[in-house]
């Protein structure tokens, strides 16, 4: 078992698991780090803990201390400064006409480095802006080009539920997201209705898929015959959201009737679970004109 405890360099930013050595870190605490990019600035998120050698990335960073108001000083002259070095940059690439749309800025917090983040539709010569920047900033400089999902996490905005964006407000990691937890969890494979802000399937899909690969296992397909205590009858609807399922009933001696029966309350006779989907399942509902739209959407989450 290791101590360690857990900083965090950006807001819903990944969590990396440093030496806290003896210094005494409470969660909360801002903290100076080295990193293989440099000493950095981060909060603590995770107080002092122990884990397993195992969850560690060899080597295990120490913190160097607990952050001064020097260093807070510091950490914000960096953050006021990285909005003058975003315009300065905007203005470079018009001037040097490059097709790439600037996201971001970032100072290392010992200045010796300046990052900035941008996006484009294939590779960009950006060898003189390079050179312009360095002769401005008089330091390092480094241009990153990212994909439209770390674009939306840097941006922020509101979803189509209404909310903030989970990427931009808690999620640390982009877990990966299919079309088949689409049809699994019964949804329109329309994607202009499953696809985020930043043009891929929501991240929101991955939320709750374990639960309905766990209810499709226990939820009969329509046109499975199941025995419950209402009688015998034949799945015509099922719904993973309600665990249940609607059986047409038909007595002996009586009227057929519609029954909404819960899954826990009936016993498969004949045909099958819904189980996991195929490939064959997958229907997109799309109009020609969206065939750029669905070459984005099928790209890797």
């Amino acid at each position: 078992m290791v101590k360690v405890v857990g900083v965090r360099f950006k807001k819903a930013g990944k969590i990396y698991y440093f030496s806290p050595g003896d210094l005494e870190i409470n969660k909360g605490n801002n903290v100076i780090v080295e990193t293989v990019r440099g000493v950095e600035f981060g909060q603590c998120v995770i107080g002092p803990k122990e884990v397993n050698d195992n969850d560690i990335v060899a080597p295990l960073k120490s913190v160097i201390r607990v952050s001064t108001e020097e260093d807070d000083k510091r950490h914000y002259d960096n953050k006021n400064r990285e909005e003058e070095a975003f315009n300065v940059c905007l203005e470079k690439i018009q001037q040097h006409n490059l097709q790439m749309k600037l996201i971001d800025v970032e100072y290392t917090f010992d200045n010796n480095k300046v990052i900035f983040y941008f996006t484009a539709d294939g590779r960009v010569d950006f060898r003189e802006l390079v050179k312009d920047l360095a002769a401005i900033f008089r330091t390092r400089i480094e241009l990153r080009q990212i994909g439209v999902r770390d674009e939306a996490k840097m941006v922020g905005g509101l979803g189509p539920c209404g909310r903030a964006m989970c990427c931009s407000t808690y999620l640390g990691d982009f877990a990966p997201v299919s079309i088949k937890m689409a049809k699994e969890q019964n949804l329109s494979l329309n994607p202009t209705k499953i696809s985020g802000i930043c043009g891929r399937l929501m991240c929101c899909l991955n939320f709750e898929q374990d639960t309905y690969e766990d209810i499709r296992k226990r939820l009969p397909r329509v046109g499975s015959i199941i025995s419950s205590s209402y009688g015998d009858g034949e799945v015509i609807y099922n719904s993973a959201v309600k665990e249940s399922v609607k059986v047409k009933i038909k007595p002996l001696n009586g009227e057929e009737f519609i029954q909404e029966v819960p899954i826990e309350e009936l016993t498969l006779i004949s045909g099958s679970y819904e189980g996991t989907i195929t490939d064959d399942d997958i229907k997109i509902e799309v109009d020609e004109e969206d065939a750029v739209m669905i070459k984005e959407l099928f790209k890797e989450n």
